[in-house]
């Protein structure tokens, strides 16, 4: 095949996981990149969440059975991944997570102009051996990386502390402001009153949402633990979304939690709330504070990668809380929801910051074009071997 610059730029999008958040970054994305002109395609286990939303997008999907984590399909995963790239021929391969960016690494080898994707790094979720072998692949894997792109500052730092020696790039994460809207007092009434669980939960009741998937990543447990020890009359939390846990996190949930499972429009959860909470271990940079914060609400983060870059300066006293730390978790909860003042403040301040510096048009724009510098100056040898 003989490429032209009037040929529109294909971009492969080979991933997994294929829900949560990487799946709706992925998702927004590649409909930016389709309305923007692009041709995306989608490599992601087939009839997933992901594969049904690309599609929706606009991106051409490619079924990719892979698993979460890495075992002894790999080899095969590897082989998949490299007919899929000769198959749609993209001038760009974008792997996004750990298990997407060990196959399309190796599977192209630097053939193809490559960037990774993190979306946090593999090894901070698990310990011992298992993370001092990931560790080592991230090191080794790095050279067949084009560029590896961090959504925040704090993670493209994590990665440099722990020795990857990489070309960077950091391009924050982007929300749908046009889906995520400012939210008042009606709304909050009106999706309180239509909200499975919720009923008869009085109009001005603190209510706190949690949105996640129901992981150890998340950090449910400690927020359980934390609202153990809250005191605030009345108060309600939700948990939004599903996942390995949530057997375990039911089991040792206090009364009067509630469980909604997942969720296709988290929007009506984060409009009923007064603070959404994000009790992470680890990230890079989350999307539910954002999207929470464009839609007015304040936010507890824990203090981990992004969180810092996601809030407007000088809120962290009040919105960041050291990880797995439950007792400060449940006062920086008990604060806002006990001084309406202080969370409408945190709240509006969050609205504006949010709808200015995280509009997924304008991530999505830098994403193509560093697509475009790595096209433009890959070497002609590159080039010939991409189009193979």
């Amino acid at each position: 095949m003989c490429r032209t610059d009037e040929q529109r730029l294909t971009v492969l999008h080979l991933v997994q996981p294929v829900d949560g958040g990487v799946a709706r970054v992925v998702t927004d994305l590649v409909r930016a990149q389709a309305g923007a002109g692009l041709r995306p395609v989608v490599a992601c286990p087939p009839r997933s969440p992901l594969a049904l939303g690309a599609a929706a997008a606009g991106a051409e999907v490619r079924g990719w059975a892979a698993t979460r984590a890495p075992g002894p399909r790999l080899a095969g995963e590897i082989a998949a991944a490299r007919r899929i790239v000769s198959a749609s021929r993209p001038h760009v391969l974008h792997a996004h997570s750990a298990k997407a960016g060990l196959a399309g690494r190796i599977a192209v080898r630097g053939r193809v102009p490559t960037v990774f994707q993190p979306h946090a790094w593999s090894f901070e979720a698990v310990g011992g051996a298992t993370a001092e072998l990931a560790l080592r692949w991230e090191r080794f894997g790095a050279r067949w990386a084009d560029r590896i792109l961090c959504v925040s500052d704090s993670e493209r730092r994590t990665g440099q502390e722990a020795g990857v020696a990489a070309r960077w790039s950091v391009i924050h994460n982007g929300i749908d402001l046009d889906r995520f809207r400012p939210g008042g007092r009606a709304d909050r009434t009106a999706a309180r009153a239509s909200l499975p669980g919720l009923e008869g939960i009085a109009p001005d009741a603190p209510l706190v949402v949690c949105v996640g998937r129901l992981t150890r990543q998340k950090g449910q447990d400690v927020l359980l633990r934390a609202w153990s020890r809250m005191r605030v009359a009345g108060a309600r939390l939700v948990l939004v979304g599903d996942g390995p846990d949530r057997g375990a996190l039911e089991e040792s949930a206090p009364p009067g939690v509630l469980f909604t499972g997942a969720s296709q429009d988290v929007r009506p959860w984060v409009h009923a709330s007064d603070v959404l909470v994000l009790p992470s271990r680890w990230e890079g940079m989350a999307l539910a504070p954002l999207e929470a914060m464009a839609c007015g609400r304040a936010v507890v983060m824990s203090d981990v990668s992004g969180a810092r870059e996601s809030l407007p300066p000088g809120d962290e006293a009040h919105c960041l809380v050291p990880p797995e730390d439950p007792g400060a978790l449940a006062a920086a909860l008990t604060a806002l929801l006990t001084d309406p003042a202080l969370r409408r403040a945190l709240a509006l301040r969050a609205q504006l910051h949010s709808r200015s510096a995280f509009d997924v048009r304008r991530t999505a724009g830098a994403v193509t074009g560093l697509y475009r510098e790595l096209v433009g100056t890959s070497s002609p040898t590159m080039r010939k071997r991409t189009e193979r």
